[in-house]
C-alpha cells in the first residue's frame, strides 16, 4: 500500500502551532529492537508520508526513549526543520534513574516542570520544544506557579506552546484561567474502546475553543486484538463488518477514521512501529464512513443502542 502523502500541517488552535493530520508516536521506541541507521530510516519514511510531528514524553522508554531519539536526530540534523517535536512532562516513576522515587506520583511544580524540560531538550539535542503538554493533571497544582513556569519557558524561546494531556474541562479551565495565551491541545484518550471524552464534555470544550485535540490508543493498546478481551473481540467485529462493507479497509483503518470523523478533528498517534501499518492509516484518513457505520461501531463499544 502506497497511499499519497498527507497535506501539509494542520493549525490546532488560534495561534497555536502547525501539527501533521496524523502523529507518531515514540512510546515504545525502545521496544522497537532497532539501531540508529533503522530508527532513522523509519522516522525518514514516515516525514515522507506526511507524519511530520512526533510524540514524546520525558519518561518513555525508562525515560530514555528522548535521548534514543536524539542520537536519531544527531545522525541526520536537517530533519529538524521538517518536524514538530512534541513531549510531556509531569509523571514522576519510580525508576533506577531516580532511586530514592518511592511512588507514581504527579508534579506540576516549576522547579518539575523546569527541569524536564532542560532535560528533554538536552537528550533531544534541540533548542526547543514546538508543544509541550502536562502529562497528566496533577491534584497538587497550584495553577499560578504552573502557568508561570510555562510563560517563562516559553519567554525564553525553549517552547514554542504549551498543552496538556487526559484534562478534564474543569482543569482545562483552571490552567487556562492563569495563562496568557492559548492552551493549544488536550491529548485524550479517544477511540472505539475509549468513549469517554465524547460524553464527559472533554470533547464539546475543544470543539467550542476551536482546539484539535490529540487522541491517543486509538486501538485500545493493543486490546482491540485481544482474543481474550470480550468487548474488544465485539468492537473489532463491527469494525471488520464496517471495512468490508466499505470496500476492504481493515479493523485498524476503520477505527482511525472512527476518531478522524468527530467534528472536533482529532489528531490520532500512532504507536507502531511498522512502516507497513504507518502507510495504512495515512490511507484512512481518506476513507469515508458514514454516520450509521459510526454509531454502529459505537454501539458495539457501549454493548448496547443510543438511547
Amino acid at each position: 500500500m502506497n497511499p499519497e502523502p498527507l497535506a501539509a500541517p494542520v493549525v490546532t488552535a488560534p495561534d497555536g502551532p502547525r501539527l501533521s493530520r496524523l502523529v507518531q508516536g515514540y512510546w515504545r521506541m525502545d521496544a522497537w529492537d532497532r539501531g540508529v541507521d533503522e530508527h532513522l530510516a523509519f522516522l525518514q519514511a514516515h516525514v515522507d508520508l506526511g507524519i511530520t510531528t512526533v510524540d514524546h514524553a520525558d519518561l518513555y522508554g525508562d525515560y530514555g526513549n528522548e535521548e534514543r531519539f536524539g542520537r536519531v536526530l544527531a545522525r541526520a540534523p536537517g530533519l529538524r526543520e521538517r518536524l514538530q517535536i512534541v513531549s510531556k512532562c509531569g509523571i514522576q516513576l519510580p525508576s533506577e534513574t531516580a532511586p530514592g522515587r518511592r511512588v507514581k506520583h504527579y508534579d506540576a511544580t516549576a522547579r518539575h516542570i523546569t527541569a524536564s524540560v532542560e532535560h528533554s531538550l538536552r537528550k533531544l539535542g534541540t533548542d526547543h520544544l514546538d508543544l509541550l503538554l502536562l502529562h497528566r493533571p496533577d491534584p497538587l497544582m497550584d495553577a499560578g506557579e504552573t502557568a508561570a513556569a510555562l510563560v517563562a519557558l516559553r519567554q525564553a524561546g525553549k517552547l514554542r506552546h504549551v498543552g496538556v494531556s487526559n484534562f478534564t474541562p474543569a482543569q482545562f479551565e483552571l490552567l487556562q484561567s492563569r495563562l496568557p495565551f492559548a492552551l493549544a491541545t488536550n491529548q485524550l484518550e479517544i477511540g472505539p474502546l475509549a468513549t469517554g471524552p465524547l460524553f464527559d464534555g472533554a470533547l464539546d470544550q475543544v470543539q467550542r475553543l476551536g482546539i484539535r485535540p490529540m487522541a491517543w490508543s486509538v486501538l485500545g493498546g493493543g486490546r482491540l486484538f485481544d482474543a481474550s478481551n470480550t468487548r474488544g473481540k465485539r468492537v473489532r467485529t463491527a469494525l471488520e463488518n464496517v471495512g468490508e462493507r466499505l470496500g476492504g479497509w481493515s479493523a485498524d483503518q476503520v477505527a482511525f477514521a472512527w476518531v478522524l470523523r468527530l467534528p472536533s478533528a482529532p489528531l490520532p498517534i500512532l504507536g507502531t512501529g511498522n512502516i507497513a501499518r504507518v502507510r495504512a492509516a495515512v490511507a484512512a484518513v481518506n476513507l469515508p464512513l458514514d454516520r450509521e457505520s459510526w454509531f454502529e461501531i459505537l454501539e458495539a463499544a457501549r454493548g448496547e443502542p443510543v438511547p
